[in-house]
């Protein structure tokens, strides 16, 4: 399996029990995907670059992964449609 860099913006309007659940949830996508959360930054609440969803700031996380085409490919989607979920990103790690 190929290793990944994901990142995705939480809102910001969520407390930090929403977010552990929101966090833990999509980490659940990738191991219950036959594939492996390697690191996980909570990076926290940051400035956007532009405003998003009526919203100025937004709730940082970055996670390397190691993952199959299954797993991303479900991330993708429910990250899609999460309200929770900003923004979503997610790229080819290179050591």
């Amino acid at each position: 399996m190929k290793k990944y860099e994901v990142m995705y913006i939480l809102n910001p309007s969520l407390d930090q029990d929403a977010i552990a659940k929101e966090v833990a949830s999509i980490n659940a996508i990738f191991t219950s995907n036959d594939s492996k959360v390697l690191e996980l930054k909570e990076m926290g609440l940051k400035e956007l670059a532009y405003e998003i969803e009526k919203n100025r700031k937004g709730y940082y996380v970055w996670a390397l992964v190691e993952a199959n085409n299954t797993a991303l490919n479900e991330f993708d989607r429910i990250a899609g449609y999460d309200e929770k979920v900003l923004r979503h990103i997610v790229v080819k790690y290179e050591a």
